[in-house]
């Protein structure tokens, strides 16, 4: 598995000759809206011209749900299996194509070439807001999307192990904070946790996120994970 930050909540996955996107964020589009959160990292192209299998949208927030981005993937040509709550669900149908447009609520599970996509609880200003554990190669890796600390997202959560958790820092948006956020990635159980959601729209240090097993990503590269040592 080959992951890679795209800056904000987006990332790359590739595995089994398949690409996924989770949250894609590469324009300026939010500036359009908010002013104050204009991209302070230039957009890299190449990733606008790749052709992913699947998106997974985890809710309907314009820098999670950028159509500004998406139209660069979801063409009349395109055959994409895309993945998203209801709401985020309703606007991506609109792309239209030959793209398969799946409603992807909380508790739902998908199975796509031998990659299983599940679907769990995210506490977010979007009541439909999710977070997502994608198994593959033998592997579970947790994007909670946007999110705070909340019993009912560890109650959605399967019981597996996992090897990597993805989550916010920034604190505002009704997103944990970095102090939540570790304490949540250690409750996870995960051996790697990632921060992101920062850069894009702030000048915070990712390096304020103390989670032990913390792995700081740099955006546009191979996100390395530490192997264990063995005796």
């Amino acid at each position: 598995m080959k992951i890679t930050w795209l800056g904000q909540a987006g990332l790359m996955m590739e595995t089994g000759g398949k690409i996924l996107l989770i949250d894609p964020y590469l324009s300026d589009n939010v500036k359009n809206f908010e002013p104050k959160n204009y991209r302070r990292v230039p957009v890299d192209e190449r990733f606008l011209a790749i052709k992913p299998d699947v998106i997974v949208i985890t809710h309907n927030h314009l820098d999670h749900l950028d159509k500004e981005t998406l139209k660069h993937y979801l063409t009349d040509e395109a055959s994409c299996l895309v993945l998203a709550p209801n709401g985020g669900w309703q606007e991506l149908r609109m792309f239209g194509g030959n793209s398969n447009y799946v409603l992807f609520n909380t508790g739902t599970t998908w199975t796509e070439g031998g990659i299983v996509f599940r679907a769990v609880k995210a506490e977010h200003s979007d009541p439909y807001a999710i977070g997502v554990i994608i198994t593959a190669e033998g592997k579970n890796y947790y994007i909670t999307g946007d999110t705070l600390y909340n019993e009912a997202v560890f109650a959605s959560l399967p019981d597996m192990p996992l090897e990597a958790v993805f989550l916010p820092i920034n604190g505002v948006g009704n997103n944990m904070n970095a102090t939540d956020a570790a304490i949540f990635a250690n409750r996870t159980g995960a051996k790697h946790a990632v921060p992101y959601h920062v850069g894009m729209f702030d000048s915070i240090d990712p390096n304020t996120f103390s989670a032990p097993n913390k792995i700081i990503p740099e955006i546009y590269r191979e996100i390395t994970f530490k192997q264990e040592e063995t005796l």
